[in-house]
């Protein structure tokens, strides 16, 4: 038995082009625009048996705009930021250096007080693994990109610092199959 598992991207909003640790903004005009004009072609993901969410703003009106109606996940969750949330990068960096070059240098570092980048992959490689396996379920998820991110360094069993190096664009569908500890990713046209 196996499950095939989508995960779409939410639309933009400011704190997406502002690189601003996430702080639950909801979507902006143009977030709302762009969902609304994606919504023909990602229809489609409506025809999965379950429909989750990230709990964020963005992510259940992305799916509310695009007719999904999901459920929120609280493990689907954005990395806790701790202290950081809601900040820039650019802030922080400036505020707390050589924490932001322990943060991105050791994935069991959380100088912020929040989850570290191992914690928070491991926590999603844990929702991942206790979706259901049948063949005839699919299942969708509107995921923050960093969810996205860590699901698949997961998958591939990449080390931590992989995460910085996937880049997960807004409203992009990732599409997994598999059972727990045994996932594979499908690219289709």
């Amino acid at each position: 038995m196996s499950v095939r598992l989508k995960l779409l991207a939410p639309a933009r909003n400011s704190t997406l082009l502002e690189t601003r640790f996430d702080d639950d903004r909801p979507l902006d005009a143009a977030g709302w625009h762009e969902a609304e004009r994606a919504a023909p072609v990602l229809c489609r993901l409506a025809a999965a048996e379950l429909r989750y969410c990230s709990p964020s703003a963005r992510c259940r009106q992305t799916g509310e705009a695009l007719g999904l109606r999901p459920l929120a996940q609280p493990a689907l969750r954005d990395c806790d930021m701790g202290r950081w949330r809601g900040r820039t990068l650019g802030e922080v960096t400036a505020a707390e250096p050589r924490a932001v070059e322990a943060w991105l240098a050791d994935p069991r570092s959380a100088p912020h007080g929040g989850e570290s980048l191992l914690e928070f992959i491991t926590r999603i490689g844990s929702w991942l693994d206790t979706r259901p396996a049948d063949d005839a379920a699919g299942l969708l998820a509107v995921a923050e990109p960093a969810v996205v991110r860590a699901a698949l360094v997961y998958v591939f069993q990449a080390p931590p610092h992989a995460y910085w190096r996937i880049d997960v664009q807004p409203l992009s569908v990732t599409t997994l199959t598999g059972r727990s500890g045994k996932w594979d990713l499908l690219l289709e046209a």
